[in-house]
């Protein structure tokens, strides 16, 4: 007797541990501002997506939250971790473009009350891109996803929005075309913090997915801006900013300036795939994963500029 009620008590706390949603780290950055920091990994079936950084800003009326994640078991932990820190209510969903990694967290917090923000070209781009997205994560993610897991914004932003959380205004920026086209950020006045999501890559290599061109007059105009805090989307939390953005510009400037003289010399993009930018490759991780697809989408848009 005394034997299997010790096997059933093992079991029990056996199937209590599988059964547990594991807790999301969060790390206080700024005043009110938490980070969840992702990994530097390919989305695939062991980590389902959760690899950008993702989070939360607290106001003494109401919470916003920042990217929700890469799965909606993700944004399930993410509003477990809000709950823990803070009683306050999540009033906003801020969803910086539209990448899965990003938005697949958003089912968690479809609710009275929350308002989903987002770039202007957002919900075109999740419309267009919903469908596909869907399909793959079912395939690489081992993620069953519907239709109903596409959170299309409730509040579109043109050109800049405050947002006031109470005690703390933010001040959301609708991009030109960059990293894609329907990228924003998020600056929280108090603290000094931008939230610049994946137009600042850290470690991992930038990911062009709109305009090379656009991205680096982007750089160009906010490195001449200061910032106490900077958040990016993949890579750790910065406090050096522009010197942080710097290694990211060059490069950028480096496949610019090396395509464009290909394409002076009129070679094609087989030979640019092969020979561009390969002096940056001990310079980020994922290189080989993302590179050639950069200078791919780069050529394209180069070869036919005035």
């Amino acid at each position: 007797m005394i034997k299997v009620s010790f096997l059933f008590l093992s079991l029990l706390v056996s199937q209590t541990c599988l059964s547990a949603t594991p807790e999301l780290l969060v790390k206080k950055v700024a005043e009110g501002n938490y980070v969840h920091l992702g990994v530097d990994q390919l989305p695939d079936k062991k980590n389902h997506g959760e690899i950008a950084n993702i989070g939360f800003i607290v106001g003494t009326n109401c919470v916003a939250v920042i990217d929700s994640g890469g799965n909606p078991a993700q944004g399930q932990q993410l509003k477990k971790a809000i709950e823990k820190i803070t009683p306050t209510p999540v009033c906003y969903v801020i969803n910086t473009h539209v990448h899965p990694d990003h938005i697949f967290g958003n089912i968690a917090f479809k609710q009275p009350g929350v308002k989903f923000v987002g770039h202007h070209k957002l919900a075109r781009a999740m419309q267009m891109r919903g469908p596909y997205y869907i399909d793959k994560a079912n395939e690489q993610l081992n993620l069953k996803l519907t239709e109903q897991d596409i959170i299309f914004p409730d509040i579109s932003v043109h050109k800049q929005m405050t947002l006031d959380l109470g005690g703390r205004k933010l001040i959301v920026t609708a991009h030109p075309t960059a990293h894609t086209d329907n990228d924003v950020s998020v600056y929280d006045q108090k603290t000094g913090t931008l939230w610049l999501s994946d137009l600042l890559f850290i470690g991992h290599i930038p990911v062009i997915d709109g305009s090379i061109k656009g991205w680096i007059r982007e750089l160009e105009r906010l490195k001449k801006l200061k910032y106490k805090t900077v958040i990016p989307g993949h890579g750790p939390v910065v406090t050096d900013w522009p010197k942080s953005m710097q290694p990211e510009l060059n490069y950028l400037k480096t496949l610019l300036t090396e395509i464009r003289e290909k394409i002076r010399q009129g070679k094609y993009l087989e030979d640019a795939i092969n020979t561009v930018g390969l002096s940056e490759k001990n310079n980020w991780l994922l290189f080989d994963q993302f590179h050639k697809k950069n200078i791919s989408s780069s050529f394209s848009e180069l070869e036919w500029e005035d």
